[in-house]
């Protein structure tokens, strides 16, 4: 991953591994990284801290990833991205989590290039024609 301009990033995964690798590779880029292990404490964090960036696992058992990001859509407007992380690779469930208010759509394990995009156009640092990698 090249440098890209600094964001605030809120990770909800339930998996602490792969949460802390995630949110230490992006904290040595320069990010601001918030951990939250369930999905209520996201939610806490994404209120609190206002992030540019919410990566959230869809998979999370006791919440609702398409509820929730209806939620936050609507709390949060348009200048907050949302992105959907999961495990599942599905054409139905890519288009289910964009029309409940996903910018982006990762199935893991995530692809390091497509993110560092994500977070430059967060950032504003990114052409806005340019293609996603």
């Amino acid at each position: 991953m090249q440098h890209v301009e600094r964001c605030r990033v809120v990770l909800i995964d339930d998996n602490e591994d792969v949460a802390d690798s995630l949110a230490e590779l992006l904290r040595l880029k320069g990010h601001e990284v918030h951990v939250a292990l369930e999905g209520l404490e996201g939610i806490r964090a994404v209120e609190s801290l206002r992030p540019d960036v919410v990566l959230w696992d869809l998979g999370l058992p006791e919440i609702d990833g398409f509820m929730i990001a209806r939620l936050l859509r609507e709390y949060l407007g348009y200048g907050t991205t949302l992105v959907a992380v999961t495990g599942f690779a599905s054409a139905d469930y890519e288009r289910e989590a964009i029309d409940a208010g996903f910018d982006y759509y990762l199935v893991k394990p995530i692809d390091l290039t497509v993110l560092e995009w994500i977070l430059a156009r967060a950032a504003g640092t990114r052409d806005a024609n340019h293609v996603i990698p």
